[in-house]
């Protein structure tokens, strides 16, 4: 399971924190979900969600802010009790003294922003999405063609870092070389990114390792991308079945989810930086509802059709 630690949470999202005793290292959030505490500050417990983090708004405070010092501690006591990965308090409000002591017996560290709670929610779980999600690393190489993501497979020495160089000098953007790791996002696309410790170099048989970022600028790479178009390159083989048309899409299947996929026979002479940017620009069109192979299939089958209707004439 992933799970991201409460001190890297806080230092990603720019948090405060108010109670510096607490150890924050050793704290892990594992859901994306958020929690704002109303029916467990008055003691309904029931169904509690204690793995989320607990976010206190303009409302709760309000409501804290009206109970008693010992009525608002023992609800404090209640909701860290559970073992809560972190209290975050929004729009600028600080934690009453009592309860950074309570905070303190509990090991519940207690965090704080300027953010909106709505504007913090959204923050949060976005980040936290990417960070929790399903994850797997391959062998690959991701690159950015017109917008397209594009997850090149194959051997190792069949040419995918060389594809992917011929594409960056051709204006297009670098993603990751030789590793991909990807997540499976809540809606069910899978992003891709790079390793920080392989992030924007390029590995070329005979040349060594060379950093795109520093050569050809900061326009030739990117982060992450969505994987949209998975390209498998293949040693060309002579008695090779191969798709011609394109009439019936083929598909490989990462984190459970369905990707288009194209089988690409290697031989020399090929320009395979080309034939990227043109399955890229293909697939786009078919997401925008035209398909080259089926408009040519309906203009095979209406000549067809014709000419079947001429030979019928009895004139002819």
């Amino acid at each position: 399971m992933q799970k991201v630690s409460v001190e890297h949470f806080a230092q990603v999202m720019g948090l405060t924190c108010f109670t510096p005793d607490v150890d924050m290292a050793d704290r892990y959030i594992s859901t994306s979900d958020v929690n704002r505490p109303g029916l467990e500050l008055a003691g309904h417990m029931d169904y509690f969600a204690k793995e989320r983090i607990q976010v206190i708004g303009k409302v709760e405070m309000a409501y804290l802010d009206e109970l008693p010092a010992e009525t608002r501690r023992e609800s404090y006591r209640q909701l860290m009790d559970q073992g809560i990965p972190c209290v975050v308090l929004c729009r600028g409000f600080t934690p009453h003294e009592d309860v950074i002591e309570l905070s303190r017996q509990t090991g519940v560290p207690i965090l704080g922003t300027q953010l909106a709670t709505s504007n913090f929610l959204s923050q949060a779980i976005y980040y936290l999405s990417g960070e929790l999600a399903p994850r797997v690393s391959i062998h690959g190489v991701l690159v950015d063609v017109y917008g397209e993501g594009i997850l090149l497979l194959g051997e190792s020495g069949i040419g995918k870092s060389e594809a992917a160089l011929e594409l960056v000098k051709r204006g297009h953007r670098l993603v990751t070389d030789d590793v991909v790791e990807i997540h499976k996002m809540g809606n069910g696309s899978l992003m891709g990114s790079s390793p920080e410790i392989t992030q924007y170099f390029i590995e070329l048989r005979g040349i060594g390792v060379i950093d795109v970022k520093t050569l050809f600028g900061v326009e030739a790479v990117k982060e992450k991308q969505t994987i949209d178009l998975v390209i498998k390159l293949e040693a060309w083989k002579k008695d090779g079945v191969y798709n011609r048309l394109g009439l019936e899409e083929e598909y490989t299947e990462i984190l459970g989810t369905r990707i288009v996929c194209h089988s690409i026979p290697i031989r020399p002479g090929r320009n395979l930086a080309v034939i990227c940017e043109a399955a890229a620009v293909n697939h786009r069109q078919k997401k925008m509802g035209y398909n080259a192979a089926e408009a040519l299939y309906k203009r095979v089958q209406k000549n067809l059709k014709e000419d079947d209707e001429i030979s019928e004439d009895p004139e002819e």
